[in-house]
């Protein structure tokens, strides 16, 4: 079978995100989708699957012009969608979920759970992805409710699948059993699209990558004929440095120093007991599988979240319990985990949210009237000395594509020399140009005697940026590394709940040296 899209174009007001796109999927072969952030390869996807109608262009399968108006029609035509952020109910068991919205049912229009366990089952063992049909999603970790994501679209019959951001949320060990998983659906008939940021995994496991830029299909290559930097530089336009270039670290006096942290919600214990220090001129990361304490530590560093017990030191003083903004204010810069929800206001402008920590300081405003003039002057220089690339500091934060807005972020929080920097998935989400040009930026904070502290579940940005590596899993630090001797094999059993003696010496042997240079940008 082949699935063709020919000429799709896709206008928003002010944008073209899909400019005359021509792809091909084929049955049994599993194509890679590259693209900057705004390139146009979710939009390109949505039209695929029924969320958006093409403005021109037309689907074929085998030949047959199809219409698609929603999701409904895409999945009677055998098209499923994997997304980045699963569909699952948590409460609900791994059956209840595959069925939900095809139901079988037996006589007088019962719902029949025998048969749907059954061909769980059936379609679990048929591709490798053994799970229990009776287990709730909610006690569930990632990698096996994704599995339970692509049972569901297997079990509407699914000729084509397309998986978006797949491995975002996986440690290295369920990577590698995910690309069996693809090979297996391959083998199988499927035509796969992969879309990710990663480019050793694209070459890695697909057959072919077409690559988007700017809206419009730049080139199509089979991995053998393509390295990281070929990928890269098609996609961006312009030679792009995967590797983190920086000196050994000179760490100096403690700057961070978190005793037995404890933080909880109204149910459960976030954090537990969790003690570490990060130093003047280091940059220290945790890494772990989103879900496992970090966003509670990390809030409960930014003042954003009470400290049940333990204590915050920072530069020799008590901070426990300090408000984001006193800890703003003692030199902690942040780079919030989620940049829409805590990072800018999009409703404003640039200028207005590169003073959002500071507006009230003398400079920008007095006795309550802001001096505009100021803080525009003061947005003009922080975008040209961050080549933020934008029409004006007027222009609507919400315009903004994620790279530059997470510039944007980094700019204001950067402004002036802190004294610790908390960065929470710094590049989550963003194109190989911007990724390079944050790292560049953490780095020199470091150079420039600043203590760094990096939350990040994508281990190749951990492996790339850190001078030490300590992990957590369910709320507890479980390990820590030298960067300069850790591999990933190492820190990826650890992200899983191992420990040392988990850890296969020929494993580890092999993948020695891995934390000297990133995968390709995360």
């Amino acid at each position: 079978m082949e699935l063709e899209l020919r000429g799709i174009t896709k206008r928003f007001p002010g944008i073209v995100a899909n400019d005359h796109v021509d792809l091909t999927i084929r049955s049994g072969e599993i194509l890679g989708l590259l693209g900057e952030n705004g390139a146009g390869k979710s939009t390109l996807m949505n039209i695929l699957y029924g969320l958006y109608s093409a403005d021109e262009g037309e689907i074929l399968l085998d030949g047959v012009r199809q219409s698609f108006t929603s999701p409904s029609d895409a999945v009677a035509a055998g098209i499923g969608m994997v997304h980045q952020h699963f569909m699952l109910v948590p409460v609900f068991t791994v059956a209840e979920n595959v069925i939900l919205g095809v139901e079988p049912t037996g006589a007088l229009d019962r719902l029949d759970m025998a048969t749907a366990r059954r061909q769980v089952l059936e379609i679990s063992h048929q591709y490798g992805l053994e799970l229990d049909p009776d287990a709730l999603i909610a006690d569930l970790p990632v990698g096996i409710q994704q599995r339970v994501e692509i049972i569901k679209v297997l079990f509407r019959n699914a000729d084509f699948v397309i998986f978006d951001e797949p491995t975002a949320v996986l440690t290295p060990q369920e990577i590698e059993g995910f690309f069996g998983i693809l090979r297996s659906l391959r083998d199988d008939g499927k035509g796969i699209v992969f879309i990710t940021h990663k480019l050793g995994e694209v070459l890695e496991v697909a057959d072919r990558i077409n690559v988007l830029r700017r809206g419009a299909v730049v080139g199509h290559v089979v991995p053998s004929e393509a390295d990281q930097s070929t990928l890269a530089q098609m996609m961006v336009g312009r030679p792009v440095d995967l590797v983190v270039t920086k000196a050994p670290a000179t760490p100096g006096t403690p700057v961070l120093q978190v005793e037995h942290l404890v933080v909880a919600d109204d149910t459960k214990v976030l954090v537990n007991d969790v003690s570490l220090e990060v130093r003047a001129g280091e940059i220290v990361a945790v890494a772990g599988v989103q879900g496992n304490g970090q966003t509670a530590l990390v809030e409960a560093l930014t003042g954003l979240r009470p400290v049940v017990a333990g204590t915050i030191v920072l530069d020799g003083a008590d901070v426990t319990g300090a408000q984001p903004r006193q800890l703003h204010q003692a030199g902690v810069a942040h780079i919030p985990e989620d940049r829409e929800r805590s990072g800018l206001v999009s409703d404003f402008t640039v200028a207005e949210n590169m003073v959002l920590d500071s507006y009230y300081e003398p400079g920008y405003s007095s006795r309550g009237v802001m001096d505009w003039d100021a803080v525009h002057h003061h947005a003009e220089q922080l975008v040209e000395a961050y080549d933020i690339r934008i029409p004006g500091v007027d222009t609507v934060t919400s315009a903004l594509s994620g790279g530059t807005k997470q510039k944007v972020i980094v700019a204001r929080e950067f402004r002036e020399a802190p004294k610790l920097v908390i960065a929470s998935q710094p590049t989550r989400g963003i194109d190989v140009g911007s990724i390079e040009n944050i790292h560049e930026r953490i780095v020199a904070q470091r150079d420039a005697g600043v203590a760094v502290l990096i939350v990040s579940t994508e281990l190749d940005e951990v492996m790339a940026l850190a001078d030490r590596i300590v992990v957590m899993y369910r709320g507890a630090i479980v390990g820590e590394f030298d960067a300069a001797t850790a591999t990933t094999g190492e820190i990826g059993l650890y992200m899983a709940g191992g420990t040392s003696d988990d850890v296969p010496a020929a494993a580890t042997a092999g993948a020695a040296g891995e934390g000297a240079r990133a995968d390709g940008p995360s």
